[in-house]
């Protein structure tokens, strides 16, 4: 029964697997649409802005003002290296602000989200840290906000739907490795050739270094 259970549950995650890609293109041919009929009529196309964001500590505990280590704290980046999602708004984006000097984020695209989340994602299950091995795992916890596998954590997370909430404090916040060949200038902005502050669509290249 519970092989069953578990081949039911594969398959049921192959076919939402497919839907969620379709979507994901449809999107994508939209957005070249949009671009190439403003270049057309000699405009310009601007995207819409990100709802989504990863954020990375970069910074120990030496020499940090309190308001930016209540934030950090807020965000779960106890740690360098660690990294979290978070939901783009105006509350958020100055929380962002204030601690730029000690973090770095950007915009992940959804070959990052699925990377972490696969490669390096854990759940939390009654405060304790629990790998996800299992649908099982995910639909104990997410199961009542129709999030029942991990194709629909992922698709939940980056698109930032309506139980984005509940998804994300499912997860446990990323722990990252050091960057290969290390940080450049960890005092500088990124925009500096530093590394702190907004690196936009770069914070991909940071997640898979």
């Amino acid at each position: 029964k519970q092989w069953y259970q578990r081949r039911v549950s594969i398959t049921a995650g192959i076919k939402r697997n497919a839907q969620y890609y379709k979507q994901y293109e449809a999107a994508e041919r939209e957005e070249v649409r949009l671009d190439r009929e403003a270049k057309a009529n000699g405009n310009y196309y601007v995207p819409a802005e990100a709802k989504l964001a990863f954020v990375i500590r970069l910074r120990g505990v030496n020499n940090i003002p309190p308001k930016p280590r209540k934030i950090m704290k807020l965000l779960r980046l106890r740690q360098i290296n660690n990294g979290v999602f978070i939901k783009l708004n105006k509350a958020s984006k100055e929380m962002l602000r204030i601690a730029t000097p000690f973090i770095t984020y950007g915009f992940p695209n959804l070959k990052s989200v699925r990377e972490l989340i696969y490669k390096r994602g854990f759940g939390k299950i009654n405060g304790q840290r629990v790998a996800i091995n299992e649908n099982s795992v995910i639909e104990s916890a997410l199961g009542k906000y129709g999030i029942v596998c991990i194709e629909d954590l992922i698709h939940e997370i980056f698109t930032v739907g309506p139980h984005f909430k509940q998804a994300n404090n499912f997860l446990w916040h990323f722990k990252l490795s050091c960057q290969r060949g290390g940080l450049r200038v960890i005092n500088n902005h990124f925009v500096e050739g530093g590394d702190f502050g907004n690196r936009e669509h770069f914070i991909n290249n940071m997640i898979r270094k």
